[in-house]
């Protein structure tokens, strides 16, 4: 007796890759990619520490790898990188949730009434077009040089990307689904509660990826124009007393905190969009 055997829908049916030299690449390289990025970080390092011995550089021109180590450990020794990398990430998630929040409800309104994407966009537009660096001192003039300005400055630079990646994603919606919910009497908040935000949701993350890593820029750049603590303003300390090593440390903190936003975003992706994977998204 013949048994038939169930083929789930969303699973992914593995074709045979093929031959030739760019093929055995790329396999090898998705099956071994971690270990591929830990290698060239260790290659990194070993160039790094050649060329500053092969140079003879100075600490202060550029400190070897140990160097820059020993330094981290006396930083995180006498708590002074971790009071300042504390205070810099409650800048970046405060400004990072105040933009995007700001960004994704108005962009709902931009997608929602034309007239106002009208009235609006040309001086969204210019806004963008003046560089952060420049309006910060400014911001840091009215505002403060407490905490406030920061946030201020982070939202500022989170705004655009989400702004456009909401408006993109919510017109994006097939207008005969949205026929379909006005068909069915659906609120507006039942509107976008189960057609427009999961429709627009994977273009909003999209652009939340951007912000995560903008936000840490943002709360840079106002650590540099007025602060009294942050990585930003441990970079300058370090800078004015030559301490080379410890501009090392605060880069590396600065791309750890980057990085670690951008997996979280990726992390959040991957748990509210599961069911791509069974309606043909990407």
């Amino acid at each position: 007796m013949q048994t038939i055997q169930r083929i789930n829908p969303c699973e992914e049916i593995k074709l045979a890759p093929p031959g030739g030299w760019r093929a055995r690449l790329l396999r090898f390289l998705n099956q071994n990619g971690r270990w591929v990025v830990l290698f060239s970080l260790l290659l990194a390092v070993a160039l790094w520490d050649t060329v500053a011995r092969l140079l003879n550089l100075p600490a202060f021109i550029l400190p070897r790898p140990l160097q820059v180590a020993e330094r981290l450990a006396r930083a995180l020794q006498d708590g002074s990188l971790i009071r300042h990398s504390a205070f810099t990430l409650l800048e970046v998630l405060l400004g990072l949730f105040a933009g995007s929040l700001t960004a994704t409800v108005l962009g709902y309104f931009l997608a929602r009434f034309h007239f106002l994407d009208r009235l609006l966009s040309p001086y969204l537009v210019a806004s963008q077009a003046i560089p952060v660096v420049a309006i910060a001192p400014l911001l840091v003039i009215w505002f403060g040089s407490g905490i406030f300005s920061k946030i201020l400055i982070c939202s500022l630079i989170v705004f655009f990307p989400v702004l456009v990646n909401t408006v993109v994603g919510l017109r994006a919606v097939p207008e005969n689904l949205r026929d379909l919910m006005r068909s069915l009497r659906a609120t507006p908040w039942q509107m976008l509660r189960y057609l427009e935000l999961p429709a627009a949701l994977p273009v909003l993350l999209g652009g939340l990826r951007i912000g995560a890593t903008l936000s840490v820029i943002g709360a840079v750049v106002g650590e540099f124009v007025g602060s009294d603590i942050g990585l930003g303003f441990l970079v300058n300390v370090a800078r004015g007393q030559y301490d080379t090593a410890l501009v090392f440390v605060a880069v590396f903190t600065l791309i750890a905190m980057a990085l670690s936003l951008y997996g979280l975003v990726i992390l959040l992706e991957k748990r509210l969009l599961a069911w791509q994977k069974c309606s043909g998204g990407f």
